[in-house]
């Protein structure tokens, strides 16, 4: 009968020392993004595949977009796949995707050269329409899409909660690349 409590007394601590080493680590983000690949800025939401290891590949969807007065209107949606190396806290993210955007801005037309008309006592001018959209990089048009990298640092507290990153994201398109943009963001890891 001994025995048999003692091996109870040893399974059951080799059980409560594995649960009790089974922490959860924080495998899920939502942060707001100054710059990066949301391009001005944007909400995401970021998890792992695997939820287990945090140097897993993972993948982030966001969205973000503003209207100003006048007709300008700019809206985004940031999906790359990423992976961290490091330990917690402190993380290298190396990430690639696309930027799908959609903008409207109201054409307006100026005067690049005119003359007056003495026949009607008005000043005529040649006008032109300005109707381009550029981010950094000259746009072909709405809806368009952007190539997007990351190369960053990531902070995840260990229990998860306030975390932060900072990152270089160069971005491209058909009509070039621009190797300096960045981006900075802040959320809660989960």
């Amino acid at each position: 009968m001994k025995r048999y409590i003692f091996a109870l007394v040893v399974v059951f601590s080799f059980l409560s020392q594995a649960f009790a080493q089974e922490d959860k680590i924080p495998s899920k983000f939502v942060y707001l993004e100054l710059g990066g690949a949301g391009l001005p800025y944007s909400f995401n939401y970021d998890f792992r595949f695997n939820p287990e290891d945090m140097n897993s590949w993972g993948m982030r969807v966001g969205a973000g977009g503003y209207t100003v007065s006048g007709g300008e209107s700019f809206f985004s949606i940031p999906l790359m796949v990423n992976k961290l190396y490091g330990n917690g806290p402190h993380y290298f993210e190396l990430g690639f995707g696309a930027t799908f955007f959609g903008f409207s801005n109201d054409s307006y037309s100026y005067c690049i050269d005119g003359y007056y008309d003495q026949n009607t006592g008005q000043y005529i001018c040649n006008t032109y329409d300005n109707d381009d959209y550029n981010f950094i990089l000259d746009v072909d048009g709405s809806p368009s899409l952007m190539g997007t990298m990351n190369f960053g640092y990531r902070k995840v507290p260990v229990d998860g909660g306030f975390m932060w990153k900072i990152n270089v994201n160069p971005i491209f398109n058909n009509n070039g690349f621009w190797p300096l943009f960045g981006g900075i963001g802040i959320g809660y890891a989960f």
